[in-house]
């Protein structure tokens, strides 16, 4: 074997020395990223809502510390990041998911907080943890590519879908030499999209196996390679790196 060859099997960490934060982090592509985290040497902090979820997912990883919290509560997110040691590198911001039900049946605070749960944690966690993240460091936020194409039903959703993008892109700029990017998903194999399915999830998986051009459904761990990378590279930023197996391609 080459010296090369085993100076790049042997390579240190890319995260090693560095701290992770990751918001919504007890399950899914939150716990996912946070592990592949762990395992590029990075210390990591969890946070989530449910606090015996949290705790386990915390206890798995070797998380450095843990609160749990409504990341739609500004009081709270705010107490988070004032109590966080500094500096801390990476902020990574999972969200619930859009919401699908059609748009002439959405009640007014349902809609709020449809856009609070995207665009305003957003903004209320860039302006708490900006002052805590080093520079080059990285926000990182979810999005989705659902809302790309109008359907009928659906404007609320296709309208935090094409508002996240610039507002990150903005963000990007308003936070230099911060970093900030969103990371757009398509269908992702996760326990939240197991709960919004129910008894179809098993049709809906084998319907992107026949259909995608990657011929398998894109789990948690595709989504948490590409957050570790955008971490990872200091030249990426107030970009959206779309994540969906090619389904915007064929419209599954």
């Amino acid at each position: 074997m080459s010296n090369e060859m085993v100076s790049h099997a042997q390579r240190e960490p890319a995260l090693l020395g560095q701290t992770v934060v990751v918001i919504g982090g007890s399950a899914g592509i939150g716990l996912e990223t946070a592990r592949r985290a762990r395992a590029e040497g990075a210390g990591v902090i969890l946070s989530a809502r449910n606090s015996e979820r949290l705790q386990h997912a915390a206890n798995e990883i070797g998380a450095l510390r843990t609160a749990a919290f409504d990341a739609n509560d500004p009081a709270a997110v705010e107490s988070f990041f004032h109590d966080l040691p500094s500096p801390i590198d990476h902020v990574m911001v999972t969200g619930p998911g859009p919401h699908y039900r059609p748009v002439m049946e959405v009640e007014f605070e349902q809609a709020r907080i449809a856009v609070s749960e995207h665009i305003l944690v957003a903004l209320w966690v860039a302006r708490n943890a900006v002052h805590k993240v080093r520079p080059g460091g990285t926000l990182l936020f979810m999005g989705g590519t659902f809302g790309r194409r109008p359907r009928r039903g659906f404007a609320l959703v296709s309208a935090v879908t094409a508002a996240m993008p610039a507002f990150v892109a903005g963000l990007a700029l308003d936070l230099a030499p911060v970093r900030v990017n969103l990371i757009a998903a398509g269908f992702v194999d996760t326990p939240l999209s197991a709960s919004l399915l129910g008894d179809d999830l098993e049709a809906r998986r084998d319907e992107l196996r026949a259909t995608l051009p990657i011929q398998r459904v894109v789990g948690p761990r595709d989504v948490a390679a590409l957050a570790i990378h955008i971490m990872m590279n200091e030249t990426l930023t107030g970009a959206t790196y779309d994540i969906d197996g090619g389904q915007q391609l064929v419209g599954s």
